[in-house]
């Protein structure tokens, strides 16, 4: 398209943070160590998790550079950055996750397909750009509408980020109409993060962020924009990120039998110190996150040192400085909730945590129990295992 284009090779990749590189693949995905996510409430841009599936798009002439709106509607248009800057802007802190968020361990039940992350792909951010609620009224649609004229009920996002499960097109995925065009489920066309203007590895010039649902649907490098009848066809709609039970395997898997994921479960983890990891005798913090899809808040975080047998609460955190309270006015919704509590470790120890969602929502206790073969949504209790000896902690 005019203005963006995706390399031909990877050696012209943007710089990245030392410690991305460490458990880096190629295409680039890499997280961040896991203390790094706990290390303050809104995610450095440099130690966010990156996911592609291509090389990086590269931006030409930002100016010639801009987004088709099309489809369903009646106004078919382009839209330049300009223009989209010029709407209403809007700062959402939200907390993006990849759908295979900690696979790693769900790798050690069975084998899955995916990429291996640990508990880090995962980040939260300020977001800033236009809703695309606002985006949609300049071809005509008014907001909070589930279906067009022309019946359009699905708005499908397309990246210039080009995939081989794809056979070399475009990455895409797709909302429902009636969520895009819901200003209160704050869809952003954003072309800024934490304040900056979006980097490349991140979606520059334009990306669209999705909050509540798994990362898949937060397509960066937006090429345009279609309202469509049906769920966007592509690959990573129809035959990737669906939940399927555990009796599900390559052989018996039926695609058209389950959604496309969406929003994702509650989830926690704990990020303060490692698996296997040596202490010394006496206090130890517990440091983790905690989030829920859909704008439900968290109402509550669990640790446990005797195998789920008894419990106690953590404390809860968003904003330095201000009480969280679950789904109040003054807390984000979209946002993770940082959770802390100190334990007395006399002996080797599992410390387990588990969220608890304003829903009521719990993470199941066994991994076995939620296993499916793409390895995504492992929402089980997460366990550390500290054993005593000499340690620095």
């Amino acid at each position: 398209m005019p203005g963006i284009r995706g390399p031909s090779e990877y050696s012209q990749e943007p710089p990245r943070h030392p410690s991305l590189k460490v458990n880096a693949k190629e295409p680039f995905n890499a997280e961040p160590p896991r203390s790094a996510l706990v290390s303050s409430y809104v995610t450095p841009v440099d130690l966010f998790y990156k996911r592609n599936h291509g090389p990086i798009p590269i931006v030409d002439h930002l100016q010639s550079y801009s987004v088709t709106l099309t489809g369903l509607i009646q106004n078919p248009t382009k839209l330049f950055i300009k223009d989209i800057r010029s709407l209403p802007k809007y700062n959402v802190t939200a907390t993006l996750q990849c759908a295979g968020n900690r696979r790693t361990a769900m790798s050690k039940v069975r084998n899955v397909r995916g990429v291996g992350w640990d508990v880090s792909a995962i980040g939260n951010a300020v977001w800033g750009g236009a809703k695309l609620a606002d985006v949609l009224e300049l071809v005509g649609i008014p907001k909070l509408t589930a279906s067009t004229y022309l019946g359009g009920r699905h708005v499908e996002f397309v990246s210039v980020d080009r995939c081989k499960e794809e056979n070399g097109g475009p990455y895409k995925a797709s909302i429902p109409l009636s969520q895009a065009t819901n200003p209160e489920a704050d869809v952003l066309l954003a072309y800024e993060m934490n304040g900056e203007t979006l980097n490349r590895d991140h979606g520059f010039p334009l990306r669209v962020v999705v909050p509540g649902v798994i990362g898949a649907r937060s397509v960066k490098w937006l090429d345009s924009i279609n309202v469509i009848a049906e769920e966007s066809q592509g690959f990573f709609m129809q035959k990737d990120y669906k939940m399927f039970p555990p009796s599900v395997n390559w052989d018996n898997i039926n695609w058209s039998s389950r959604r496309p994921q969406m929003d994702f479960p509650v989830q926690s983890a704990i990020c303060s110190v490692e698996d296997v990891q040596m202490v010394k005798p006496g206090k130890v913090s517990i440091k983790g996150y905690a989030v829920s899809g859909g704008g439900r808040g968290i109402e509550r975080v669990d640790i446990s040192l005797d195998g789920g047998k008894n419990w106690v609460e953590a404390s809860r955190t968003q904003k330095p400085g201000k009480h969280y309270i679950s789904e109040h006015n003054s807390s984000d919704k979209w946002a993770w909730v940082l959770f802390e509590a100190t334990i007395d470790v006399s002996e080797t120890t599992e410390v387990i945590a588990k969220a608890v969602d304003s829903a009521a929502n719990v993470q199941p206790e066994n991994v076995e129990s939620v296993w499916n073969l793409r390895g995504v949504l492992n929402t089980s209790w997460h366990r550390v295992l500290l054993r005593l000896g000499h340690s620095n902690l």
